[in-house]
Parts: C-alpha cells; sequence; structure tokens
C-alpha cells in the first residue's frame, strides 16, 4: 500500500470535513423546506368538519285497517278413498293416472261374470217361490169353500193359510235376494261420486281385489279423488288475536270481518280473495289456539290441497297509521329502532312496534308520533348523537293493489 505524505493526508482530511458539512447543510435546507410547506398546509383549529347529510322525511300516514297474518294450508273439501263394494278380479281401468275427472265417470271395472250368474238364480228363485204362492192359494180358497159346505175341517183351513203365508214370505225373499244380487252387479263398476282430482291407480288389472259393503271391512284401496274447487285454507287464531276479530265482527263487521286475503307460492303479493266460513267451538288447550278455515275459489285449478299459504284477517276498522319504508327500520335482535333527526339536527334513536306490510311500505304500529323527522336517505353516514345535514323529502306509497 503506498504511503501518503503529511500534506497529502492533510488534504484528504480537509476534503472529508467539507463532504460532511456539505451534507449537513442540505439535510437542514430540506427540513426547513419541510417545516415551511408544512405549516402552509395546516388547517386552521379554527375550521370546522364539514356535516354528514342525510335525507329526512315526517312518516306517510293514511287510513288503514289493522290486519293479522297468518300461516294456512289448502286442504280437499271433500276427499274420499275409492274402494270395491264388491270383490273379485279387476278387469278395467278408466282414467290416468293424476287427470280431472267428472261426477258419475266409470273409473274401474270388475269381472261381472260371477254377479250376473248370481243374479239368474235369485230370478229363478223368485219363479219357484212365486208357482209355490199360486198353489198356497188355491189350496186355501178350495179349503175355505170346505169349511163353509161343511166338508171340511177348520184344522185343514188353518193349514192352508199357513202355507199361502209362508209362501208369500218365500217371494219377498227371492224378490230381495233379485235386488241383493243386482246391487252387487251394479257395484262391479265404480265411479266418481263427484268432480275432482283422482290419483294414480294403486292396484293394476288382473289383480283379485276384495270388497265388502260392511264399515271395517278388510277391502282393496284402488285410489284416491279429491275435489279441487272450491278448496278449503286451514289455520290457526292465537287465544289474543281471536279475541279481535270478535270483537270486530261484534261491532257489525260481519261481512268485512269474513273476508279474508291470500298469498300463495310464498309471495307478499295477496291477490287471492277468499271467505272465513269455519271456527271451530273451543280452543285447543294445550297450544292456546283455535283452529279456523277459509273457503276459496280455484276455477283455475291452481291451488293443490297440502299447499301452504299466508292469509290476512281484518280485525278492525280503518284507523290513521304511520308508513314507513322497510329499509329504514332497523332490526336489533327482537326489537325495531328508527333514526331521527331532532330540532339541533342530532341523530336520536327510536324503538318502534312494527306491523306488516302495506302499499309497499313498513305500518310502525307504535313508538314514532306522525311529527318525528326520520331519516330516510343517508342511514350509512347517521351515527346516533352526530350532528347532521338533514334535507327534507316525501315518502310515496306504491298503489298497486297487490301491495295493498
Amino acid at each position: 500500500m503506498e504511503e501518503r505524505s503529511p500534506s497529502a493526508r492533510l488534504f484528504h482530511k480537509r476534503k472529508v470535513v467539507g463532504a460532511a458539512g456539505g451534507g449537513l447543510l442540505s439535510v437542514a435546507v430540506c427540513a426547513g423546506l419541510f417545516m415551511v410547506w408544512g405549516d402552509s398546509h395546516t388547517p386552521s383549529a379554527g375550521a370546522a368538519p364539514a356535516l354528514a347529510e342525510v335525507l329526512v322525511s315526517q312518516p306517510l300516514v293514511q287510513p288503514l285497517e289493522t290486519r293479522l297474518g297468518f300461516l294456512g294450508q289448502f286442504s280437499a273439501v271433500d276427499r274420499v278413498e275409492l274402494r270395491a263394494q264388491v270383490g273379485g278380479t279387476l278387469i278395467g281401468i278408466h282414467f290416468k293416472d293424476g287427470e280431472l275427472v267428472q261426477k258419475g265417470a266409470l273409473l274401474f271395472s270388475v269381472d261381472r261374470v260371477p254377479y250376473e250368474i248370481r243374479l239368474a238364480q235369485a230370478k229363478s228363485q223368485v219363479q219357484r217361490s212365486s208357482a209355490r204362492l199360486t198353489y198356497a192359494k188355491n189350496e186355501l180358497q178350495r179349503a175355505d169353500e170346505l169349511v163353509r159346505n161343511n166338508a171340511g175341517s177348520v184344522q185343514s183351513l188353518e193349514q192352508r193359510k199357513s202355507e199361502w203365508q209362508e209362501a208369500e214370505a218365500a217371494v219377498a225373499e227371492a224378490n230381495a235376494q233379485v235386488r241383493d244380487a243386482q246391487f252387487d252387479l251394479d257395484h262391479c263398476q265404480i265411479v266418481a261420486p263427484f268432480s275432482g282430482r283422482i290419483s294414480n291407480h294403486l292396484v293394476s288389472v288382473g289383480n283379485l281385489i276384495a270388497g265388502s259393503r260392511a264399515a271395517g271391512s278388510p277391502t282393496t284401496l284402488l285410489a284416491t279423488l279429491v275435489s279441487v274447487d272450491p278448496i278449503y285454507l286451514d289455520f290457526d287464531m292465537s287465544e289474543s288475536d281471536y279475541q279481535q276479530y270478535k270483537r270486530y265482527k261484534a261491532n257489525g263487521q260481519g261481512a268485512s270481518a269474513d273476508n279474508v286475503q291470500i298469498a300463495v307460492d310464498g309471495g307478499r303479493d295477496y291477490t287471492t280473495p277468499g271467505t272465513l266460513d269455519f271456527i271451530d267451538n273451543a280452543l285447543n288447550r294445550s297450544s292456546g289456539t283455535i283452529h279456523a278455515r277459509a273457503i276459496v275459489k280455484n276455477g283455475e285449478r291452481t291451488l293443490t290441497p297440502g299447499e301452504f299459504a299466508r292469509v290476512r284477517v281484518v280485525t278492525s276498522a280503518s284507523t290513521p297509521t304511520l308508513l314507513l319504508p322497510d329499509a329504514v327500520v332497523l332490526p336489533d335482535q327482537s326489537r325495531f329502532n328508527v333514526l331521527t333527526v331532532d330540532k339541533d339536527g342530532k341523530v336520536a334513536p327510536k324503538e318502534v312496534s312494527v306491523g306488516d306490510m302495506r302499499h309497499g311500505l313498513r305500518v310502525i304500529k307504535s313508538g314514532l308520533s306522525a311529527q318525528d323527522r326520520v331519516i330516510v336517505g343517508g342511514l350509512p353516514f347517521a351515527a346516533p348523537g352526530a350532528l347532521v345535514n338533514a334535507k327534507d323529502t316525501t315518502i310515496k306509497a306504491d298503489n298497486d293493489p297487490a301491495k295493498e
């Protein structure tokens, strides 16, 4: 390594010190510029932050009646299990599974031959009994003449009279056997007792089926038939709801109280009308509810037994009712709140009790007055207790009849 002279070493130290001094000078200059720039962009302590802007409106007030909602299930007005009253071999099925059939339509046929034979035997028995009756009648007449001419005994007359009565009874019994055989023959054909929709057939042609006219005797189930128009909607009312309905109907509102509105397919559009035609005569002690039933027209066959639907029942006359958009009613576990703005521009939450949807808006039962200013726009920027810039707007109802 080369040895530096004393003068060279002195020059090198001055160069390093100068470079370091220049670096410190640059840092100081930059720091000064930063302080000057920062001071020029710092907001003054007296300037207030801008207030969040929200839209507020008083609740819409409309005269509406009080209604209660229930979940119900459709059921058929008439339902029957088709079973044969006579046994035998099934020789015919005269419908397509699931189709609509009319009252009196032929559905099943059972082999008629055994019953035709039995009917012929019964008719021949009638002829034999009738012949015996004629003979007994003639014998009675001859015995009566002999007694009147003192040529016969009274005992013989009584015997002939008894034989004549027995012959009359035999004829009556033979005629009853004919009617019984004819009944069985007629019921070899099973027809629809009413118009409705039939299920699938449960027994195929060629099977031997059991039939009986006696209730409770073993028989073969062939199919089921249900009526389709009209149709029932069954639902249950709680005791308090039932009391409301009773008071409303007792106030002379019988016709309107019995009119109900029904929403099918799980929707919110209550476009199907019905009539409340039955309420049970006692409450269920275990559930505290009472069974009710509405009857619904089903001319288009769109409603099916077993299907669920929602039903609304009117329980009070029209009164002024507060309405708000459903989106501004905030759920909080089991409670509901709305955000209002007071006269000082401060956000204040209020707990409310809500009802059903009317005209596309949510019914507010309590907790709010018609003069309250409710936040209907800008909810994400409104915190309870915060000051906001409130601008007035107006709530509008949806006049679609399906949303009434």
